[in-house]
Order: structure tokens, then C-alpha cells, then sequence
């Protein structure tokens, strides 16, 4: 089993670069694991497929603006483009940019014509350290400044005027807790009528995910045991736990929002109740070959091929199935990646 088991061809206008027109409005596959059958849908019929006391897991991550354009203080005409990633103290961030091997400790940036500026403070790996000032400034700075950090395969030039589009539909109608540079994208179908839908035939909850470049990075060995990913923050709320350990001891299905959730998922061992939220930093790399030990349904999108999201897709419903489906969701001209459609797997 090696990378190249996993490519496939994708027409470039398959590649969704817009969402929907409204929330809801995607084609939705079925696919059935136990006969390999597949039905095609829209997605407003998802909440026909919940069964009674399942379990459904959502990811409240909040994707943050966390594109800023500035430019080094003493060189206003070269612009440099930042993508935050992980906030390390109060002001103080990993990014990545391009250049980083060039610049120098104590270097200091402009953002917004002075509004906000950052000093660099080194670099760990491939990513630098930036604090920004003035202090306690930043999220509101972001807001006015930061661009959505969209996945490289969506193109946006200046004069697409889709910014404030992506601000609110790159984004989920139940995300609460910020920190995220990319969307949970399987969440990004939903509506309120359709959650309330889903809440009418199955239990809801909530865990956080902060998708970061680890969920995109992509895997450069074909031997896939040594690929390693970044390790993302996560926490699960106490009341999400013990429901998801109710739903273990009773047999009842849980079904994963997303390959994120699934992640977070995969990442516990649920030996007992808790009184209190659990967290922590999760690298799982979820390939062919793998147990699945707690996620019993899975809501995904479409992914890139050979990245970590088709390989955990794969491990989850079989290679060959997953090929063929992908094959057909091609054939019938389902929109992919981010602002595609969606496949339920059972």
C-alpha cells in the first residue's frame, strides 16, 4: 500500500471555488459500507438517514481572519502576506510567510497603515514568531484587516469583490470557539432548519478542533506509516464525553461531522465518565489498515487525492469502494473540496 494507490484525476472545474447559493442546497451521495450501494440526493434529506439514538458530533471551531497583508517597516513597497496559526502567549503567534529564512530577529512589520505592527522574534522550524502590538489589539485588528485563509485550490483575485461571502459562509452556522485557519467543511452544509431537523431525530454534540496545517500538509513519502502530522489542539466539552460514552455502552451509532471530528474521536479512549471537559493536542494519522474504534457514521466532502482526508475516508469504508464512488461522484459531476457536496458514508 503506497501514496500512488491513492491519486486519481480531477477535472479543474469540478474544484467548487464558490459555495452554494444557499446553505442546504448541495447534491448529497450515500454510501451504504455493508452492500456498496449509492444513492445520489440533495442534501436536505440527510436528516432522513439519522437513526434513532444515534449520536450526531459537530465541531464548533471558529475559523478566524487570519490573513494580514503588511510589509516590513523599513521597505513599505515590499508586501508580505502572514497566515496566523497558533496563538503561543497573549499577542504572540506562530505564522507562516513566505521569505521566513530571510528575516531577522527584531524585525518590525506595518499592518493596515499603522493600525497594527508586529516585531519577528524568531523562527521554530518552519514557522516564525511574531508578537503584535499594540497589546490586546489583535482580534479586533484581525477583524478589520484579515482576509478568510481559504484553501489554496479556491482562486480569488482583487476585483472578485467575494469577501464578504467567504466571511460568512466559509464558516459554520454553529461555530463558537475561535482558532481555526481552515474550515470544518462537512459542517459548512447545514442550516438552522436542518439542524433543527437533525436535533428532532438524534442527540447533538459539540467538540472543538482547531484545524490547522496539519490537516492539509501534504504527505511527501509513500511509505505512509512515516508521515507525520501536526498536532492540533482539541477539547470535549464533560457533557459531549459522557453522552458519547452513554452512546458506547448502549450500542447506539455515532455518527462524525467531518473528518476533524472523526479525528478528535479516534483520539480518545472513553474508560470512564468525566466531571470535567478534556484536552489536548492530537497528531492521528488515520490510514487504510487502522481500527476505527468509536466513529460508526461519517458526513464528509470531497477530497484531494493522496492528501491525509481521502486516506482516512479510505480507512474508514474501504479503498475500493471509496475509489469507486469517487469515480461515479466525477462521472455525475459533484462539486469538490471545500464549497463542494457532500457523501454520507453508513
Amino acid at each position: 500500500m503506497n501514496l500512488t494507490d491513492f491519486d486519481f484525476d480531477l477535472p479543474d472545474e469540478l474544484i467548487a471555488q464558490t459555495p452554494p447559493a444557499q446553505r442546504g442546497q448541495s447534491r448529497l451521495m450515500v454510501v451504504e459500507r455493508a452492500t456498496g450501494t449509492i444513492h445520489h440526493k440533495s442534501f436536505s434529506a440527510f436528516p432522513e438517514f439519522l437513526e434513532d439514538n444515534s449520536v450526531v458530533v459537530f465541531n464548533d471551531t471558529r475559523v478566524l481572519p487570519a490573513k494580514l497583508e503588511g510589509h516590513k517597516t523599513n521597505q513599505p513597497d515590499r508586501k508580505l502576506e502572514f497566515l496566523l496559526v497558533r496563538e503561543e502567549s497573549p499577542d504572540q503567534w506562530n505564522v507562516l510567510v513566505k521569505g521566513l529564512g530571510k528575516l531577522k530577529v527584531g524585525q518590525k512589520f506595518q499592518f493596515g497603515g499603522g493600525s497594527l505592527e508586529g516585531e519577528f522574534l524568531g523562527q521554530d522550524r518552519d514557522m516564525g514568531r511574531v508578537r503584535f502590538l499594540p497589546a490586546g489589539t489583535l482580534s479586533t485588528q484581525l477583524e478589520k484587516l484579515g482576509r478568510m485563509p481559504l484553501p489554496h485550490y479556491i482562486h480569488r483575485s482583487p476585483g472578485d469583490n467575494l469577501e464578504s461571502l467567504d466571511r460568512e459562509r466559509y464558516q459554520t452556522v454553529f461555530a463558537k470557539t475561535a482558532g481555526a485557519i481552515a474550515a470544518p467543511t462537512a459542517g459548512l452544509h447545514f442550516n438552522e432548519n436542518i439542524m433543527q431537523q437533525v436535533r428532532e431525530k438524534a442527540t447533538t454534540v459539540f467538540l472543538t478542533l482547531h484545524v490547522g496545517p496539519g490537516t492539509f500538509q501534504p504527505i511527501r513519502t509513500e511509505d505512509l506509516a512515516r508521515h507525520k502530522m501536526k498536532e492540533e489542539y482539541y477539547q470535549v466539552p464533560q457533557e459531549t464525553w459522557n453522552t458519547l460514552l452513554k452512546a458506547k455502552l448502549s450500542n447506539h451509532k455515532i455518527m462524525a461531522v467531518g473528518t476533524t471530528s472523526t479525528r478528535v474521536l479516534e483520539s480518545l479512549e472513553f474508560a470512564g465518565p468525566t466531571q470535567s471537559a478534556k484536552s489536548g493536542w492530537t497528531d492521528r494519522f488515520i490510514y487504510p489498515g487502522q481500527d476505527i474504534k468509536n466513529t460508526r457514521q461519517l458526513l464528509t466532502n470531497f477530497h484531494l487525492p493522496k492528501s491525509t482526508l481521502f486516506l482516512l475516508v479510505c480507512a474508514f469504508a474501504g479503498t475500493d469502494l471509496m475509489i469507486r464512488a469517487y469515480q461515479e461522484a466525477i462521472q455525475e459531476k459533484y462539486r469538490f473540496f471545500s464549497y463542494g457536496d457532500a457523501m454520507l458514508i453508513l
